[in-house]
């Protein structure tokens, strides 16, 4: 390659992974951007000196890397891959993977090498956020149902703010209940307890802030004055962070978290906003509790006034109350609920149940047992809208990764094309492949477009625009972008003469037929031919991809399409992936009013190969 090339140059300096080139004495050639991120030295400081970033223990590894792509023998490969670890400009040691290749003059003699290094530590420090994050979603959802199962309030005040710490971090902890125009100290933890039942003015305090800006979490550091309150009881406080807690939709109080040791990110906020809304029902259900106890007259109004569903069970487990919001969530008036079981399953005590209604309403229900009287207190709230939206959530991050990543595929195999094969390649063919590009980004900017329309759209409706299409030249670009990716496949097209235009969506079938192509090449780990052939059936465009892989395990032709589903349980821990690409492929294929099926490529019975089956709308 040309490195004084345009082009190449561009690449070079445009890619996201460090590229360093060393002359036949060890002297470096190219030094891009992202190797001066990964090492520290920047490319004026190295070029033309030896490579500093080779610890001495390691050196005669790299010289027999070296020594190994200088003696290889053709059809032995041009690269060696390594994993190692080089130094810092700070002088640590960094864990990499190098891909190392020979670089040669046009005539073939050795001008030097190229290594393509890649940090090892990024997947093991996502795997272990993600499992913190998931250890603490456990554990809060443990918390919440343990709140949830206490309905003494100074017991629920307690372990919430031993929760706040134990979550966060934080130094230090309270509650706050809201009082009309002040705020009351009710409990603290790490703080002394004779400031237990201060009071303070809610305009002035941080609450008031909160409460005014309409937000429910709210971050205070050093910055302003920070002796509210409780404040100046902790020595070094630099950053306060508080949560409202509601009752009743109205703001009923807020934990506070004090830090004065280590910083607060963003993890930290969100479990603070979540246990704050946990903490108002938790104190909630010990103030109803409380109130049911002292002076049972008043139970009805309390149990009314709930903006959550409550319902009383006797020691028979009949409905012996019923309020207002039950009937609103459930559509059962009180008298067909009254006197009869509950119309949804019951959790243990101490669980929190999630369940569906036949309505489509999702409920969280919780149980607490009122011991003088051997009663069942039920509380239940609609949780509807926080299900679709998690659900959305998971689809939209689901579809987004995988619709992109066909066109970012071809953009990266034509680009490695381009820098690995410069050289070799004609004029007409550089063209051709900078143009495919070209094309594919364009394509990939409308993909965008597309799924922020899809997102606005709602996470049941896949936007797609029905309109005729040429299916040709879809299926002509989808088959030229994926014959320059893998050496092992051979992609054939056949085409059936005078193929009439199809009616559907052209960006979500070349999407469709991407993932097809390379699930195709993705379980023929062995290569070999992948057929692509597109005819008129039956009033229908039929267009099969087949390959010579190691196919479906009969009774899972339908469940592959199927959400977080693959072939076998070992395909994921072979061939990677979620078992998520042939579910959007379905829900891409039956928006724009098509069909898709899997089906065993040989008709004998043995299970080698796979060809799937597309089946769109003829334009009228």
């Amino acid at each position: 390659m040309d490195v004084h090339d345009p082009i190449a140059r561009a690449v070079i300096e445009c890619a996201a992974d460090a590229i360093v080139a060393v002359d036949d004495g060890l002297r470096v050639t190219v030094w891009n951007p992202a190797a001066e991120r990964m090492f520290g030295w920047r490319a004026d400081e190295l070029l033309g000196r030896v490579l500093p970033i080779v610890p001495d223990e390691l050196k005669a590894e790299h010289n027999a890397v070296q020594e190994r792509l200088l003696t290889r023998r053709t059809g032995e490969g041009g690269q060696i891959s390594i994993a190692t670890r080089r130094f810092h400009r700070d002088g640590r040691l960094i864990d990499v993977r190098i891909d190392n290749s020979l670089l040669q003059s046009r005539d073939g003699e050795p001008l030097g090498w190229v290594g393509v290094y890649h940090p090892v530590e990024e997947d093991e420090v996502a795997q272990h956020h993600m499992a913190e994050r998931a250890r603490l979603v456990r554990r809060l959802n443990d918390i919440v149902a343990d709140l949830n199962a206490e309905l003494d309030l100074g017991v629920v005040l307690d372990r919430i703010t031993a929760a706040l710490i134990e979550l966060t971090g934080a130094d230090a902890g309270g509650f706050v209940r809201i009082e009309g125009d002040r705020l009351r100290l009710v409990n603290v933890s790490g703080l002394p307890e004779r400031m237990l039942g201060t009071t303070a003015d809610l305009r002035s305090s941080l609450v008031g802030e909160l409460m005014r800006s309409g937000k429910t979490v709210k971050l205070a550091t050093g910055a302003r004055r920070l002796d509210d309150l409780i404040w100046s009881e902790l020595d070094g406080l630099h950053t306060v962070a508080l949560g409202l807690s509601f009752l009743q939709n109205k703001p009923y109080g807020a934990l506070y978290a004090l830090f004065s040791g280590r910083r607060i990110g963003h993890t930290e906020l969100e479990l603070l906003e979540l246990l704050a809304g946990h903490a108002g029902v938790a104190v909630g259900n010990a103030v109803a509790y409380a109130e049911v106890v002292r002076q049972r007259a008043h139970e009805r109004a309390v149990i009314d006034s709930s903006a959550d569903g409550i319902a009383v069970l006797d020691r028979d487990g009949l409905v012996r109350q019923w309020n207002p919001a039950a009937s609103a969530l459930t559509g059962i008036p009180p008298d067909e609920a009254v006197g009869r079981p509950l119309p949804f399953e019951l959790p243990a005590l101490g669980e929190m149940l999630t369940i569906p209604l036949e309505t489509g309403v999702w409920l969280n229900v919780l149980v607490a047992e009122i011991e003088e009287t051997d009663e069942l207190v039920v509380d239940f709230r609609d949780v509807t809208e926080a299900k679709a939206l998690e659900e959305a959530k998971d689809l939209f991050l689901a579809t987004t990764s995988h619709e992109l990543r066909t066109p970012v595929t071809v953009v990266q195999g034509f680009a490695s094309t381009l820098t690995n094969r410069w050289d070799e390649l004609a004029d007409a063919d550089r063209r051709a492949a900078v143009a495919t590009i070209a094309e594919r980004a364009q394509s990939l900017g409308r993909l965008v477009e597309h799924l922020l329309r899809g997102a606005r759209a709602g996470a049941d409706e896949l936007a797609v625009t029905i309109e005729t299409f040429d299916l040709v030249k879809v299926l002509e670009g989808v088959v030229a972008g994926f014959r320059s990716l893998s050496d092992l496949h051979r992609v054939e097209l056949e085409i059936e003469p005078g193929l009439p235009p199809a009616r559907g969506d052209a960006l979500a079938t070349d999407i469709v037929l991407g993932q097809l192509l390379e699930n195709a090449f993705k379980y023929s780990p062995d290569g070999g031919e992948v057929r692509v052939r597109a005819r008129c059936e039956g009033g229908e465009l039929e267009i099969t991809v087949a390959d010579e892989g190691i196919g479906i395990a009969p009774g899972d032709h339908d469940r592959i399409f199927e959400r977080f589903v693959q072939g076998e349980a070992g395909d994921r821990r072979r061939f990677g992936g979620i078992g998520l690409g042939l579910y959007i492929v379905k829900r891409l294929t039956e928006a724009q009013g098509g069909r898709i099926s899997a089906h065993p490529a040989r008709t004998d019975g043995a299970r080698t190969g796979t060809r799937m089956c597309l089946r769109l709308r003829v334009a009228d």
